[in-house]
């Protein structure tokens, strides 16, 4: 006999309540996106705070918790789908990928094997295939599908770590790291935080770093690698985080392939600069890296979240994340596990299929070159605004300042408070900067004029 508890789960879904108020609710919450601030109130947060810490002992009506939800939290969220927040290279997301995400989720698919879902599995196929295509990677290259560029990162220097390693006869996987052959660890000064945890997470170990100066864009000075070799991983950047700079792909990919090296290209957000025809001489030379990481859920637009780990040694990804039991029914079909750390899993791949089949690659190089022109608009007219470009403005990421660091906090303070627009700061070159990450094709030309005038009228105002 069913309990109570299940009949009344299974009426939830014959009468749809619940679901249909979701998506009135999303409705709503899409409707109200342009007047929104970019970053909640306090009265916002107050709302959401509200919520009891004390878990009830008996639950309620499904229509009404999705209600509860909605009126405590919605206020709450940061106005990501909307066109003036430029925090943390935070993507927005197509209208398509959203109908996607809402749909697949209801599928609900597990996708580490063939087995759990053979949908998720050829999704995933054909969207490696496209991927490759598009962005101009080694026919050889596999595809991973991961939380995001933390673990696509992690991934590949996994894959390093293994290969190179078998190379000197070390087992890691039976052996561990103990009394291992040491490995070298090249990078620019300006490498994202990601890229350090990975190799901490690696037991690599932050001190082996080998740390190589940058230009005054962010740029690793090419001439200033030391030599490589076949034990060395050289990590280099698709798009600086905060001035958007791409390394010298050309020069450094083929250096460590001669060499024997591993190099890893961090493309968080910059990777896509591949599938333009404007931008692609940025990602030139990037074909000849070993493995590749980036977030769809940033310039591609998919809902979070969605990072791709890109290998052309399958056998190194695989060992280097491989995982066995008696109980895992394998080989039927793609099994998309052993190119990720994680077993279970969403499936990740869907969001990206709808995204790229939506776009086309006219679509995608048309979306880079809207966030790209978008911050170009920006650093004009902040600049015109007598703000201080603090480099070049590069690909869609944009930094400037004003004349101290303490004018510089408090202006972007107020604009943060002010809820028009949202931006985030950071150090460079020991000075104090705005950062802005041109990241939803929902910016218009608008959204910029408008961010840039709470900009000013918060320098202004004392």
């Amino acid at each position: 006999m069913n309990s109570d508890l299940q009949k009344r789960m299974f009426a939830d879904l014959e009468d749809k309540r619940a679901l249909g108020r979701a998506v009135d609710l999303a409705y709503r919450y899409i409707d109200e996106t342009p007047g929104r601030r970019a970053f909640p109130d306090n009265g916002a947060l107050t709302t959401a705070n509200e919520s009891s810490s004390t878990l009830p002992e008996r639950g309620a009506d499904a229509a009404e918790i999705i209600e509860q939800l909605s009126s405590q939290f919605s206020n709450a969220c940061v106005n990501a789908i909307g066109g003036r927040y430029f925090g943390f290279v935070t993507g927005g997301v197509l209208p398509v990928t959203l109908a996607a995400r809402w749909l697949t989720d209801v599928w609900d698919q597990n996708a580490p094997l063939f087995r759990t879902s053979p949908a998720a599995a050829i999704a995933e196929e054909k969207c490696e295939a496209w991927l490759k295509d598009l962005l101009g990677l080694p026919e050889e290259t596999v595809a991973g599908f991961v939380s995001g560029s933390s673990l696509a990162i992690y991934s590949g220097l996994a894959a390093a770590r293994w290969r190179l390693l078998e190379r000197e006869g070390w087992d890691l996987n039976a052996k561990g790291l103990a009394g291992a052959p040491r490995l070298r660890v090249v990078a620019g000064r300006q490498a994202h935080g990601t890229v350090v945890k990975a190799v901490t997470l690696l037991g690599l170990g932050t001190d082996n770093i080998e740390w190589v100066d940058v230009d005054e864009c962010g740029r690793i000075k090419a001439d200033e690698v030391p030599d490589l070799d076949d034990k060395t991983i050289l990590l280099l950047q698709a798009g600086n985080v905060n001035g958007g700079a791409f390394d010298d792909f050309g020069a450094l990919c083929a250096k460590a392939k001669d060499a024997g090296s591993w190099t890893h290209v961090d493309g968080a957000f910059g990777l896509w600069a591949a599938a333009t025809k404007n931008y692609a001489h940025l990602t030139a030379g990037m074909e000849d890296a070993a493995s590749w990481s980036c977030d769809a859920h940033k310039t591609l637009n998919t809902p979070y979240d969605c990072g791709i780990v890109f290998c052309r040694d399958s056998e190194a990804i695989q060992s280097a994340l491989h995982q066995g039991g008696s109980y895992l029914e394998t080989g039927a079909g793609r099994d998309g596990m052993y190119m990720t750390p994680e077993l279970s899993r969403r499936a990740r791949a869907f969001d990206v299929w709808a995204a790229l089949a939506y776009l086309g690659r006219e679509g995608v190089d048309a979306l880079v070159s809207l966030l790209c022109a978008r911050t170009m608009q920006f650093a004009e007219e902040i600049s015109a605004a007598g703000f201080e470009l603090a480099a070049p403005p590069s690909f869609n990421q944009l930094m400037f300042a004003c004349d101290s660091d303490e004018e510089t906090q408090r202006v972007l303070r107020a604009v943060q408070e002010g809820g028009e627009a949202w931006a985030a700061g950071a150090d460079w070159f020991g000075r104090r900067i705005i950062r802005i990450s041109v990241c939803s094709w929902a910016t218009t030309e608008e959204d910029v004029t408008r961010s840039v005038n709470a900009f000013v009228a918060a320098r202004r105002s004392k």
